[in-house]
């Protein structure tokens, strides 16, 4: 299989990590953030990046025509999905929801023999307003591409089925040009499930460092800080201790596999003055190791983010709270995070990128081995 991509709303590229094994050269692509633009020219040299905003007409324009003289006919669009996501306000007329027109105006002018439109489960509800009326981002893309392409009849998909260590449900529309006669689905789920233990409990485990006490407190409340430090720094660079105040990780060290510190009657979640804090129970939470992680967010470097804690291990127990004591009261490291995100573990990640920009990346990206998945179903369609 030989195809010359458009990526476009590319942020760092995480979608089309496994594209170039796969015979699908990346050719153009768009991002709007220079930051993140900067980024995916780092991971995608030979990549022409058009950085700017996909609705001004001239960065449009500039795309196509790149797109048109490098022959790209395959397409990826993976739009923001913040006006959709449940994590969002889910304003029906936010602006961003509407990016997918500009998407399905690239794939109408480009022609592409297949394509992919990518976003979160809630597209399926989202409407947009055309013409005066409201209708739903499915029906949208049928009206306007159906009669040109085929469109795969189940596009709701979830990670976990497909080998990711992390239950992540997503919205996949995979489009195949009809002259190429191929109907593009995704494969039927093995039904092996990747759990956090298979995947990330070989790593060494980490103490955090604590911002907002001395090295020497820090010292006497975990002596092997620095030795463990160095074990995960043996590993990979990008396996070092994640950033957190002392309240917090106290509350998490008293905190079990599993579960969350509001559960906790003296090791709770506090504010600075200590008394107790306000928030959601599925925050400063533990996950568990015989289960795939949860979804990864763009919050992964925040104890009172949801569900980010590591499952950690036990310590002592001798049934009290203050008595119980849980290893690793802190967040995935980056190392963690590309893992159960399924990305390569030698990541070519940029050294001037920071801490909270490969996570937000990561957390907004999709896992590029899903897309992997759909990329390997279609070159067994070709072959046959």
């Amino acid at each position: 299989m030989k195809f010359k991509c458009l990526s476009l709303f590319s942020s760092v590229g995480l979608a089309e990590t496994y594209f170039e094994k796969h015979g699908i050269k990346l050719c153009v692509a768009n991002e709007l953030l220079s930051s993140r633009a900067k980024f995916h020219k780092h991971l995608y040299p030979n990549s022409e990046m058009i950085e700017g905003d996909i609705t001004d007409i001239n960065v449009y324009k500039k795309v196509i025509s790149k797109s048109k003289e490098l022959g790209c006919n395959f397409i990826l669009a993976t739009p923001p999905c913040q006006g959709m996501s449940t994590a969002g306000k889910k304003q029906k007329d936010d602006s961003r929801n509407r990016l997918i027109i500009n998407a399905l105006d690239a794939i109408t002018d480009l022609k592409p023999q297949f394509a992919i439109l990518e976003n979160v489960p809630e597209q399926m509800q989202t409407q947009l307003k055309i013409d005066g009326e409201w209708i739903s981002i499915p029906d949208y893309i049928s009206n306007r591409l159906g009669k040109d392409y085929l469109i795969n009849e189940k596009p709701i998909v979830n990670a976990m089925d497909y080998g990711v260590a992390q239950s992540r449900e997503r919205c996949v529309f995979l489009l195949s040009r009809r002259d190429t006669g191929i109907i593009w689905e995704f494969p039927t789920p093995s039904g092996k499930i990747i759990t956090l233990k298979e995947a990330i409990g070989h790593l060494p485990s980490l103490d955090p460092e604590v911002t907002d006490i001395s090295k020497e407190e820090l010292y006497k409340l975990f002596p092997n800080y620095e030795s463990k430090k160095a074990d995960g720094l043996s590993i990979s660079k990008w396996h070092y201790p994640p950033r957190h105040k002392l309240r917090h990780v106290e509350a998490m060290m008293h905190t079990p596999e599993g579960n969350s510190a509001w559960q906790n009657e003296i090791y709770y979640p506090k504010l600075k003055d200590g008394t107790k804090s306000k928030g959601y129970k599925n925050t400063y939470k533990r996950q568990w190791w015989n289960k795939p992680a949860y979804t990864v967010t763009k919050y992964t470097s925040r104890l009172g983010s949801q569900e980010n804690g590591h499952p950690g291990r036990m310590i002592k127990d001798d049934g009290t709270e203050s008595g119980r004591i849980w290893s690793d009261a802190r967040v995935m490291s980056i190392y963690e995070l590309m893992i159960v995100s399924s990305l390569p573990v030698d990541w070519n990640i940029p050294d001037w990128a920071s801490s909270n920009q490969i996570r937000e990346a990561i957390g907004e990206g999709v896992p590029p081995k899903l897309i992997e998945t759909a990329v390997i179903e279609l070159n067994k369609l070709l072959q046959q």
